[in-house]
């Protein structure tokens, strides 16, 4: 059988590279990549790029593109207008799209882009070759803002990246070290004298070979399918604490003047309420040579490490993420973070030396994907829209130009966490462009073996072979829920090299034995590094399982968007898969399926598995969805891993139940987080901000209203509610067609339904085992 997907894989490659992959026509490019001359490219430093455009009048049009390494802030006449590039690799380095139109006058205008890159301390999502910047002009008319040697350009050599000492594992880059000595002020405006400046350099050599093909290292271009950033002005919104000064009551809601006298060490403790991803800004005036320390923090911390009930403050201190500044003395000076934070809380700690310093203001710039909520949910519970709004409210921070698993520590887009999330998006926003977005870079970061990393971007390039598979059933759930019915097609080859790695560790029996790697599942307490028991022939019905998903998942991508051929293959594989699962894992003396073929060790993780895998069905599931309820014994599903857990035991047919599976969001709200944490053990854990943990998001929907997909693009659905005892709940959410939006009545004996579908969809509605057949627009049904 192996020799038949490897003729198939080759066939299948020469096709799809035919169709799909043959290599991409670079992109003319008029416009030069530049760089400061006589800098170590590949060093940290700041760096800012300037030239004055002339215009008789305003275009209603003025389309740029842009890039840089590692990052930029575009300014146009003194307004920021664009932060990028998003995230990729060198082998697919972005650039943004950006309309200068209504940021232009008639006349003279500045365009002026702050460059910088942060060296060693980068970001571990963060690639790099070398410090550069590239601007071309969309159209001939929009050309003379293209870079080369017209554009003038210094280093602000205010500027040193602050490594970080933060407990935990942290990859999110450095802060900033600013003097503001020799910070360079007023480069984004017009008057700046920028005359002593020096010209900007190429970063290549004009090289032709071969074809009239340019050869060349570095940044192959392409054009990000993501829109901006959202950018909103956002105040703090308390002072909780303040030592060594006299802080306004109105300070910091207001912009108001704060002074820290001469010769005093002084802290204020800030509070954003709600954590938050934002551009940090302090304008200050005077205090020459006084130290500013700013530190961020999710939470504080007790004496014990822990951090409690978040709104709490009394016997605790700030640990956390720090800027640190140097004054200069002068009036309004003005630092802004390079890259977001992310906080609750902000400490300003001011040493001041001869001089007082005067706080002018402070401020933050929210960031994130501009997500637009366009779902609804009313249930007349309080709790129940508390929930919706704090998994929304962690989406949003967990989403900027790609998803995260969290924006203090780590901000890398991992499989696991993406899957969960890229559902918030379908059933919250409909907007697609950033699950869409994920799926390739997904599918570039995979290894010459097939497999792709666990995360990406990643310059650590970290293996999670279950990772993996995950991402195969993301490409089913792009497929069902997805708005491009093309998209699909040209991942196929990625999904089948896949595949074939992990087909190259089934034994005879088709079970998975020695997969290499970290095979993490779920962080159970039980679990080392939480990964699933395995026996000593190194298998496990957790990676039986989740290949299992996997091929059907490809089995289902196939048939739709695919192979014929493959998907035979796939169901083979799959077929003698759950019958091994059976006979190696089911112990019927517990009427659950077992860890370990020894059958010694039990979790909720492999029971919800074989559930959602089709392995049992009816009263025996029904069964196992109550031991898993009840059993305490059984290792137990952490806040991420609820997710599979809710939806096995809703098709085991307790969905009614579902309100009261949701203790661990309780505990989060309890102790007054405003976002869902990483683990179950709230008070301990890491990260206060985990999208992963936003499931209710798509539950309240899937689960309670009971709307799912039942057809490639979304083209059908199927409407099961699971309503409890719920009377009264209405609620809407988006289909790229329209609104889909239900209304039920339940008095327990009968059930009045109202469910408006978009045009051109039609589906089933299905109550207590009678399903109804459902058109488009407006139905009513009594049952």
């Amino acid at each position: 059988m192996k020799t038949i997907l490897t003729v198939l894989l080759i066939v299948s490659s020469y096709v799809s590279f035919a169709q799909f992959g043959a290599p991409r026509p670079e992109q003319k490019w008029k416009a030069k990549w530049v760089t400061v001359p006589e800098i170590d490219g590949s060093s940290a430093g700041l760096y800012i790029f300037r030239k004055t455009i002339s215009l008789n009048d305003v275009p209603e049009n003025f389309e740029v593109y842009i890039t840089a390494d590692n990052r930029y802030k575009l300014y146009v006449n003194e307004k920021l207008v664009s932060v990028g590039p998003s995230l990729g690799d060198l082998e697919n380095w972005n650039y943004e799209t950006v309309d200068l139109a209504s940021f232009l006058q008639t006349g003279q205008n500045i365009i002026a882009v702050k460059v910088w890159n942060e060296g060693k301390l980068k970001p571990v999502a963060q690639f790099s070759w070398k410090t550069g910047l590239i601007m071309q002009g969309a159209t001939e008319n929009t050309e003379i803002v293209n870079t080369n040697e017209s554009w003038k350009c210094a280093q602000d050599k205010s500027y040193t990246p602050l490594a970080q000492k933060i407990r935990g594992y942290y990859a999110a880059g450095a802060g900033d070290l600013i003097d503001m000595h020799h910070q360079i002020k007023g480069w984004e405006t017009q008057a700046f004298d920028d005359s002593s400046w020096n010209s900007a350099k190429p970063v290549f050599e004009e090289v032709t070979s071969g074809f009239g093909f340019r050869q060349r290292d570095g940044w192959q271009l392409t054009r990000s399918i993501l829109p901006q950033m959202e950018l909103t002005k956002q105040r703090l919104s308390a002072t909780r604490k303040s030592e060594g000064v006299t802080v306004p009551d109105n300070f910091p809601t207001e912009k108001v003047a704060v002074t820290i006298p001469k010769s005093t060490t002084a802290k204020i403790l800030l509070d954003q309420t709600a954590l938050t991803n934002a551009y940090f800004t302090l304008m200050f005036s005077g205090g020459e040579n006084s130290d500013i320390t700013i530190t961020y923090a999710e939470a504080l911390f007790d004496n014990n490490g822990e951090k409690g009930n978040r709104d709490l403050i009394d016997g605790k201190t700030i640990l956390g993420r720090k800027d640190s500044l140097v004054s200069d003395g002068s009036i309004n000076q003005v630092f802004t973070s390079l890259s977001y934070r992310t906080y609750r809380y902000v400490e300003l700690k001011i040493e001041t030396k001869e001089n007082p310093l005067v706080i002018e203001d402070v401020y933050g710039t929210f960031t994130g994907y501009p997500f637009e909520l366009k779902a609804k949910i009313d249930a007349g519970k309080e709790e129940l829209n508390n929930m919706f709004e704090i998994g929304w409210h962690t989406a949003r921070l967990c989403a900027v130009d790609t998803y995260m698993d969290c924006p203090f520590y780590e901000r890398l887009q991992y499989i696991g966490d993406t899957r969960i999330q890229h559902f918030v998006s379908f059933y919250n926003s409909g907007d697609d462009r950033l699950a869409k977005n994920a799926l390739n870079l997904m599918d570039y970061s995979r290894k010459p073996d097939g497999f792709t990393l666990s995360r990406y971007p990643d310059t650590q390039n970290q293996a999670i072979p279950t990772y993996s598979l995950w991402y195969i059933s993301m490409l089913y759930d792009y497929m069902m829920y997805g708005t491009d019915p093309d998209f699909i097609k040209n991942k196929l080859l990625g999904s089948r090299q896949i595949l074939n790695y992990f087909i190259n560790y089934l034994d005879t029996d088709g079970s998975l034995k020695n997969v290499p790697g970290w095979n993490f599942t779920d962080w159970v307490p039980q679990w080392r590094f939480g990964t699933a028991p395995t026996s000593e022939d190194g298998s496990s019905a957790l990676l039986d399982l989740q290949m299992l998903l996997a091929l059907q998942s490809a089995v289902e991508l196939e048939k739709n968007a695919g192979s014929k051929e493959f998907a035979t293959l796939y169901s083979s594989y799959a077929n003698q898969l759950c019958e091994t699962i059976k006979s190696k894992y089911w112990d019927s003396s517990k009427t659950l399926f077992a860890d370990t073929p020894e059958k010694n060790v039990y979790s909720q993780h492999a029971n919800s598995l074989a559930i959602l895998a089709g392995l049992t069905k009816g009263e025996e599931a029904k069964k196992i969805g109550e031991i898993m309820v009840s059993d305490t014994t059984l290792a137990p599903a952490s806040i991420y891993f609820k997710y599979y857990l809710h939806l096995a035991l809703t098709e085991a047919g307790l969905g009614d139940d579902y309100l009261s599976w949701l203790d661990i969001w309780r505990k989060n709200i309890e102790l007054g987080l405003t976002t869902w944490g990483e683990t179950s053990q709230v008070e301990t854990t890491r990260s206060d901000c985990h999208a992963w943990g936003a499931s209710p998001n798509i539950e309240f929907f899937r689960v309670i209203l009971g709307i799912e997909s039942d057809a490639p693009n979304f083209k059908s659905v199927k409407i099961e509610p699971h309503l409890g005892d719920l009377k009264n709940i209405s609620g809407e959410m988006p289909h790229s067609a329209g609104i889909i939006a239900v209304k039920y009545n339940n008095s327990g004996k009968n059930l009045k339904a109202e469910i408006t579908l978009p045009e051109g969809i039609s589906g089933t509605f299905v109550w207590k085992e009678q399903t109804y057949d459902l058109k488009s627009g407006k139905n009513e049904l009594k049952i």
